[in-house]
């Protein structure tokens, strides 16, 4: 058995995407460093809003308990002003140039890579909390240098060639490239981060390198091949996905079309939420052909420990009881979409940066993850 704060080097943590949804991660990550306070996770991979938080540890100088204490910090005391503009001005000028550029059939352009909502806020938080030299994350080369840290990653979609980038910075780390997905070596920046939670239409694509990128829940089609690719044999991972999304519900519209709201979001679910689990599920199918395995190493097999967290509320439904709280003006437009005609506006909560509907999520996250602390004691004290 491992000791709680022995150093591991197969752990991986690897957080999912959600946008505000990523509030529930760090409510997770509370509970596990309350038990494991000094834990060492040398490989960590995010996408979307996951990344963020897999990047502030990877760059925090302190051991892992006071690393989440801070993390959590951001996380309970983030508005919705903090991630993107939300005074009328900007708001309506971003509406008209797509309304013009729709109308006119294109003669009147957008402007190049602008989106619904303009991010300058989350880009300057960011800067501020990664206490960036620039754009430079100093802190992630000082833990690869002093071993606390083997590696981290971050997924991003390249606009240009319509497939998934891992950016990977880390020590003795081997590229991989496999259809519509492969890795890409980097010294980790603002920028990467920015455009991993770059929500399509919703935040404007970011320019990195040489081309364009946005979100990389939407061809992420495997969230744990990552970590398997930097070495992985024990993954803690975490998605914002209702356990119970699986079972029959009853229609949460009214009769008639559904509303552009509920259409996004179903969409969104499909891109950024069900990915974790459906590739959590495949990799236990693995797990068990590798245990029926006469010899697993004549055939370079190994078995990975996997624990996964989801939710066990809906998280997206909880935010209807939120949206109040919204700016007047968003909340104006967003009506627009339909969103006071679903009852679990899942689209909206994914953008719902509000510090008390955060809050109660860290506070699900984490009462969830101190039931379930068995499962995962079982998997970071392995051998």
């Amino acid at each position: 058995m491992v000791a709680k704060g022995e150093k591991n080097d197969d752990l991986a943590l690897v957080l999912g995407g959600g946008g505000a949804h990523a509030a529930y991660e760090v409510g997770f990550l509370c509970c596990l460093a309350r038990h494991y306070p000094e834990l060492h996770i040398p490989i960590l991979t995010g996408v979307s809003a996951g990344a963020i938080n897999a990047v502030y540890l990877a760059n925090h100088s302190g051991p892992f308990g006071k690393a989440v204490a801070d993390l959590a910090e951001v996380w309970r005391n983030l508005t919705i002003d903090q991630v993107f503009r939300t005074d009328s001005f900007s708001l309506l000028k971003n509406y008209f140039h797509w309304q013009a550029s729709l109308i006119s059939g294109g003669l009147i352009q957008a402007p190049t890579g602008q989106g619904l909502v303009n991010p300058t806020p989350l880009r300057r938080l960011l800067r501020r909390c990664f206490r960036a030299n620039g754009d430079i994350l100093g802190g992630i080369d000082a833990n690869l240098r002093a071993n606390r840290l083997k590696a981290v990653a971050v997924t991003g979609t390249d606009y240009g060639a319509d497939r998934a980038v891992t950016w990977v910075q880390g020590r003795n780390i081997e590229s991989w490239d496999r259809p519509h997905r492969g890795s890409l070596p980097t010294e980790l920046t603002v920028e990467h981060i920015m455009a991993s939670t770059a929500l399509p239409l919703f935040f404007p694509a970011v320019w990195v390198g040489e081309t364009w990128y946005g979100d990389g829940g939407m061809r992420q089609s495997a969230p744990l091949a990552p970590a398997l690719h930097l070495g992985a044999k024990r993954i803690l991972a975490v998605s914002t996905r209702f356990e119970g999304s699986s079972e029959k519900r009853l229609p949460s519209t009214p009769p008639g079309h559904p509303p552009p709201a509920q259409v996004i979001g179903t969409l969104l679910n499909s891109i950024f939420l069900d990915m974790l689990v459906q590739d959590a599920h495949v990799l236990e199918k693995i797990n068990s052909l590798v245990r029926q395995m006469a010899d697993p190493q004549e055939c370079d097999a190994r078995q990975v420990g996997l624990f996964l967290l989801q939710p066990s509320r809906d998280i997206g439904e909880l935010s209807g009881q939120f949206r109040h709280n919204l700016p007047a003006m968003f909340n104006h437009l967003v009506r627009g979409l339909g969103t006071h005609r679903v009852e679990n506006p899942h689209w909206l909560s994914i953008v719902m940066f509000d510090a008390p509907y955060l809050q109660r999520m860290m506070e699900i996250g984490e009462a969830d993850a101190e039931e379930k602390m068995q499962g995962i004691a079982d998997l970071v004290e392995s051998d």
